[in-house]
């Protein structure tokens, strides 16, 4: 049995990160050629003093998230528990509660998304949760000016109006009116890892009666004191492909890109009312599909090129061309899928695929998170799409076509 340590710290790697756009729990996605999860950890067994490590994992990862715990805690797996998450982030926190040793007296509970955070932010936490026996959350100045919006007047008068009208759902900040200006010089951006005297963390868990957005919302609910210690810039929370592609930069900012490349893909297809429209590997119900030999996927098609071309691969033509009848009807998914296989086979890493559709229609904007987290599921990278048209010119501003440019960038393994 380890040294009964004073400290526990939840590692709360449970969510699904759909916005993250990938195939596997958020955590369990890949940063640099490791799980986000083991860049997390790596920085708090980097920590000062022994603690227990309690990683809250997904029911489906649980054997994963043991075994890559353990791996990484190397000597100290003694101090490793891994238990599934439940259905929100309150219960999965919750559920690391649960599996807290009798020694333990402070928890800190951090987001395995904030997977760069230094170990030094979770001593200086662990320092001052002991000093001040109350709840502590990392904090940064919000830098941005920062409004308060809501609807209009005639559309609350409207609302109030109508049969059945109930209280306002979200704001849609597209069209929002402006109500003031809020004094950013009181306001902060909290981080993780947020730390608590036990028993007063436990007893807070037991009388929440409903969900928070973090620990120190629910701790403060209860009647705790909560106090702010300096954050870390590098604690950002890895939520978007954005936040990703920022994160490998952060870990290799010095790094010199070896063997990295650029493609160009380039797709053209006609309209076809007689068939089916898809796009970006999705149907779109109601709309004229495209003339071809497969299904037309012009923006799947523009990947495919880009990607060939990068790693220096041919095209998709000769790779999948027209005379071969595996391919007649063929979704584009089946043409990514080969492509990303191609390279991977050759030596090729993906980093990320930028798309810019040229067309009257479909519109893309309403389902543009849909298309990039599919696209970027089967490339596995981040896949970021744009849309635009050509100002009633040529054929896709008469309306008779799609066009789709696409780029790519790919690293060759050294």
């Amino acid at each position: 049995m380890p040294v009964q340590p004073t400290v526990a710290v939840i590692v709360v790697a449970a969510g699904s990160g759909t916005r993250l756009g990938r195939p596997e729990p958020k955590a369990f996605a890949p940063l640099a050629g490791r799980p986000i999860l083991a860049h997390a950890l790596d920085r708090v067994f980097g920590m000062s003093e022994p603690a227990q490590v309690i990683v809250v994992a997904p029911a489906s990862h649980h054997a994963v998230g043991a075994e890559l715990a353990t791996s990484i805690a190397g000597a100290a797996a003694e101090y490793v528990t891994v238990v599934n998450g439940g259905a929100s982030r309150q219960a999965s926190v919750a559920a690391g509660l649960a599996a807290l040793w009798p020694s333990v007296d402070t928890v800190l509970v951090h987001d395995a998304a904030r997977a760069l955070t230094p170990s030094e932010q979770f001593d200086l936490v662990v320092r001052r949760v002991t000093e001040s026996r109350g709840g502590v959350t990392p904090a940064l100045p919000v830098t941005d000016t920062i409004k308060r919006v809501g609807p209009d007047v005639a559309d609350v008068a409207d609302a109030a109006g109508s049969v059945g009208a109930g209280a306002a759902g979200a704001v849609d900040v597209t069209d929002a009116a402006v109500r003031g200006t809020v004094d950013r010089s009181e306001l902060v951006a909290v981080q993780t890892p947020q730390g608590f005297p036990r028993a007063a963390l436990l007893d807070a868990y037991a009388t929440a009666a409903e969900e928070y957005t973090d620990d120190a919302a629910l701790f403060a609910a209860a009647g705790g004191p909560v106090r702010t210690v300096a954050g870390a810039a590098d604690a950002f929370k890895i939520t978007t492909p954005w936040d990703l592609r920022r994160a490998e930069q952060e870990l290799a900012p010095d790094a010199a890109p070896h063997g990295v490349r650029t493609g160009l893909g380039i797709d053209v297809h006609a309209f076809d009312a007689a068939t089916p429209l898809w796009l970006g590997g999705v149907h779109w119900p109601g709309e004229p599909g495209l003339a071809g030999h497969s299904d037309g996927d012009a923006l799947s098609h523009a990947i495919c090129d880009a990607l060939l071309g990068a790693a220096g691969l041919g095209d998709i033509g000769s790779r999948f061309g027209t005379a071969d009848p595996q391919f007649e009807n063929a979704r584009g998914d089946v043409f990514l899928t080969a492509t990303v296989a191609l390279l991977r086979d050759a030596g090729f890493s993906i980093g990320n695929v930028a798309v810019q559709v040229i067309a009257n229609h479909p519109k893309l904007g309403p389902r543009r998170h849909e298309v990039e987290a599919h696209l970027s599921a089967i490339v596995g990278a981040p896949v970021s799409v744009a849309a635009t048209t050509s100002d009633h010119l040529g054929f896709t501003g008469r309306g008779e076509g799609i066009a789709a440019i696409a780029t790519a960038l790919v690293q060759q393994a050294t």
